[in-house]
């Protein structure tokens, strides 16, 4: 199958490097140019309470947190994917789920191959084992629900419909600014980080 056409299909980031959307190759690829996207990006199109949206950023460390709570011993490697199972979005963005199902099976290509590159830059495997994708899968449906529930309106009912009841404790969420979610960020990749 011939390579799609990649020209002018890049984007520039703060740290200089120009990544291709279509082709992408884990060198362009910088952790604080994910860190500063993900801090920028508001999850649920920024519908939600607080001074600030909730970032990606911290969601993706919401989310890592999850995981380690479902799974306790979960090895240091595994939590890295975790924290990272929503990069792509440093540069495409949050899409609603029902908009993703709305543009199809492309955007998903898209979003798995610059996974796949974001993974082999920090050293990871690029396809995420099956165990592992089921309970960040899991662990990402519980942080939606208390997002859901806490900062964009949904009564816990109708969340419970769509995200399920997560079997897990309660956990407060209060949206940090921008500077913080990547400080944190950052912070949390160092600890996790292989070296």
């Amino acid at each position: 199958m011939p390579k799609p056409k990649t020209e002018g299909a890049w984007q520039r980031m703060l740290s200089g490097r120009r990544l291709n959307l279509l082709d992408p190759s884990p060198l362009d690829i910088e952790i604080e140019d994910i860190a500063h996207g993900l801090a920028r990006v508001a999850r649920w199109n920024g519908q939600t309470k607080g001074s600030h949206a909730f970032s990606v950023a911290q969601h993706c460390m919401l989310v890592e947190r999850l995981a380690v709570a479902l799974k306790p011993d979960l090895p240091r490697e595994s939590r890295l994917i975790a924290l990272l199972h929503d990069a792509p979005e440093y540069v495409i963005g949050d899409l609603i789920s029902p908009f993703k199902r709305a543009v199809g099976l492309d955007y998903k290509t898209l979003e798995l191959r610059l996974l796949g590159a974001i993974h082999l830059r920090f050293g990871l495997a690029p396809k995420v084992p099956e165990t592992l994708h089921r309970l960040i899968k899991k662990a990402d449906a519980a942080a939606a629900y208390f997002e859901a529930t806490q900062l964009a309106g949904f009564a816990p009912a109708e969340a419970k419909r769509f995200f399920g009841e997560p079997r897990l404790a309660n956990k407060r969420l209060d949206p940090w600014g921008p500077v913080e979610a990547q400080q944190r960020f950052l912070r949390r990749f160092a600890e996790l980080a292989p070296g």
